[in-house]
């Protein structure tokens, strides 16, 4: 088990074991509770009632934060001819085919991929590269597409892929430490009615369990789920 130093278990120490707070509380006590010398990442983790196991209970998808995530995302783009002067002009930050020779050969210096679906037979035989790192463009994720110039937009306005682990977890950015209360919370609501709306069908029982927020280095801060329980 990892060792937390002092200024974490001071952190954790303000905070009253089983305590559930509301969103814009819990998101001001994430901030008055860094410390660390960067402007630290704001991460959600919801626990939900599912069988990661099950096919059709894999809760996937993606979100549009109103704010962004406040992080310099590197998107690459697999495409050709008029395509690359499209994701260029929306601001890509490498384009072309001559990427998949670089990706063969281990390079990874990227966030996001998005490819053309004629490009996908040259992308799937590097699946083995970028499919443990979350990588590999997917339909559902919106990143296998023609319409090149908006996905590449989205992505840079904030758009980000969520996905079920295997205990259940689901984690995601809503932002930074630095960012206002508010738009902080406009983050989260947008990603929790998302998740919401993923309900898979066969889902039986309690779909969502447990919410919590927290900063990179800080203390888990724990939401009332029942705020979002209206439709799960």
């Amino acid at each position: 088990m990892p060792r937390r130093g002092k200024r974490y278990k001071d952190a954790k120490s303000s905070l009253t074991v089983g305590d559930k707070l509301p969103p814009q509380d819990a998101l001001k006590a994430v901030k008055d509770l860094s410390f660390a010398k960067f402007d630290e990442t704001v991460e959600v983790a919801a626990r939900l009632g599912v069988d990661p196991r099950q096919a059709d209970q894999v809760v996937r998808g993606t979100v549009s934060l109103p704010h962004g995530t406040g992080k310099e995302v590197r998107v690459l783009v697999i495409a050709q001819g008029e395509k690359e002067k499209e994701a260029q002009d929306a601001g890509a930050d490498f384009v072309g085919i001559e990427f998949l020779e670089k990706i063969q050969q281990g390079w990874v210096d990227f966030d996001v991929a998005v490819a053309t679906p004629d490009m996908m037979g040259k992308v799937g035989p590097l699946g083995r590269i970028l499919g443990p790192r979350g990588l590999m463009p997917t339909p559902k994720a919106g990143t296998v597409t023609f319409d090149i110039g908006k996905a590449v937009t989205e992505i840079k306005a904030g758009k980000i892929e969520y996905r079920v682990d295997r205990t259940g977890n689901v984690h995601a950015p809503i932002g930074r430490v630095s960012f206002e209360v508010e738009q902080l919370q406009d983050n989260l609501e947008a990603f929790m009615d998302s998740i919401i709306r993923a309900r898979p069908a066969s889902t039986k029982g309690t779909y969502l369990k447990g919410v919590s927020i927290s900063s990179t280095m800080g203390p888990g801060v724990a939401i009332d789920p029942n705020l979002y329980r209206r439709s799960a």
